[in-house]
């Protein structure tokens, strides 16, 4: 959501910005809607002091005996005025409102102009991809010759875009969990949680994914709950509606949790193997930060998503999204595209965003430090990272000529092995 005032006051120039994003902005209709807003509200007010003025004097002339018959029927026509006029502020307003929620948060002035992935811009690339001496395999193929991956009885069990990990490679996603839930923890500061995984519609709206994109999520029939598409929106609903002592900030929180979606707009996309899963598992970092900290956080909260792939020696690139490919809710996006051998290309396994004060004006999260008003506090998240693309990465990466793959040597305390080889199935 959008600072009302700001918006008003700047709205040639937040359509321009937008516009860079390929989003058009009707200032015509924004200034129109807003006018016969405030004008209702305006009109109302004026006809409630002339009312509480007239009933002031009706009540004067009654003390003094006089007929005060016309001037009660006056009054009770402002009144009949009023409630139409307020019943007409409060329509214009919900369209108002829905017009606001609707529109997509303005990009930072350092975001690329673009309209697409082509344009994403490069800022470093760590490691260097693997030289093999055979063809590598891809995940979908090595996962299943090692029993370690079942896609079949998945899509038995429920259908496509879903995976049954086996033994080991069970196994390596918990271990991806809980290395990923450590590294933060213990090295970068975050608090962990563990949130619900079922979440109510204002959840969803306060970061951004309602009303625009309900089609990409699961919904359970015959309530207000919804599966968590990410951990973004449980974790930073936990402060929805509260103030935040200004001195506590920044607050850094992770959190894991299985991730439901749609995918509706991502038919013929990634179509083998996990990529793309309509369930799968992240771990998740989310930041509350005042204004002039945000930017700053940005850069460590990449850094600390990035660090998980340095410590288990993948080869990955980070890219700074143009206006044309960033979510609708961010104002800036860090990509981090992980090196996938059997693809033979970078796949993005985090997304770092600064969402500045437009998911926390939604979600109504200020911060004080008691000496002022109170201000909404920034609001940021990435992935840190998503598990089931790392598990990916480790099997390609670490796979060896004789159909083995070695364990990254930061895993194996987690796994007990050194080397995932093919043992018994599900047989």
């Amino acid at each position: 959501m959008h600072d009302l005032t700001f918006f008003r006051n700047h709205l040639d120039h937040i359509r321009e910005r937008l516009s860079a994003r390929g989003f058009t902005l009707d200032a015509g209709n924004f200034r129109d809607l807003d006018a016969s807003r405030r004008a209702a509200l305006t009109e109302a007010e004026k006809l409630k002091a002339l009312r509480n003025s007239e009933s002031a004097e009706i009540a004067k002339l009654r003390k003094q005996g006089a007929d005060t018959g016309a001037r009660q029927r006056t009054v009770r026509e402002i009144g009949e005025k009023i409630a139409r006029l307020d019943e007409e502020a409060a329509q214009l307003e919900g369209k108002f409102r829905e017009l606001l929620a609707s529109i997509p948060n303005v990009p930072h002035e350092s975001v690329p102009a673009g309209r697409g992935p082509e344009n994403n811009l490069e800022v470093r690339r760590w490691g260097r991809p693997r030289d093999f001496d055979f063809q590598p395999k891809a995940h979908w193929d090595l996962g299943p010759e090692l029993n370690v991956l079942d896609l079949e009885r998945a899509a038995k069990i429920t259908g496509a875009r879903f995976a049954v990990y086996v033994d080991l490679g069970a196994k390596l996603e918990r271990a991806l969990i809980n290395f990923m839930l450590d590294v933060h923890t213990r090295e970068h500061g975050y608090t962990e949680v563990l949130p619900p995984f079922l979440i109510n519609s204002a959840s969803l709206f306060g970061t951004g994914q309602l009303p625009k994109f309900a089609a990409d999520l699961f919904k359970i029939k015959g309530s207000d709950f919804w599966l968590a598409p990410t951990a973004e929106v449980p974790v930073t609903n936990l402060f929805r509606d509260e103030t935040l002592d200004s001195d506590r900030l920044p607050v850094k929180l992770c959190a894991y949790t299985p991730c439901f979606r749609s995918e509706a707009g991502s038919y013929g996309r990634d179509v083998r193997g996990i990529i793309r899963q309509h369930q799968f598992q992240k771990v998740e970092l989310v930041k509350f930060t005042r204004a002039d900290q945000s930017y700053d956080e940005l850069e460590s909260l990449t850094a600390n998503a990035e660090a998980i792939l340095r410590k288990l020696g993948i080869p990955y690139r980070t890219v700074v999204l143009c206006t044309g490919d960033m979510g609708f809710s961010s104002a800036k996006t860090y990509d981090i595209e992980v090196w996938l051998p059997g693809l033979n290309e970078y796949k993005e396994i985090s997304s770092c965003s600064n969402f500045e004060a437009f998911q926390a004006r939604r979600a109504g999260i200020r911060h004080t430090s008691g000496k002022g008003k109170p201000e909404f506090v920034h609001t940021l998240n990435g992935s840190g990272l998503a598990v089931g693309r790392t598990w990916v990465a480790v099997i390609e990466n670490y796979q060896q000529k004789d159909g083995t793959v070695l364990i990254p040597n930061e895993l194996q305390p987690y796994l007990g092995a050194e080397v995932i080889s093919k043992r018994g199935s599900l047989h």
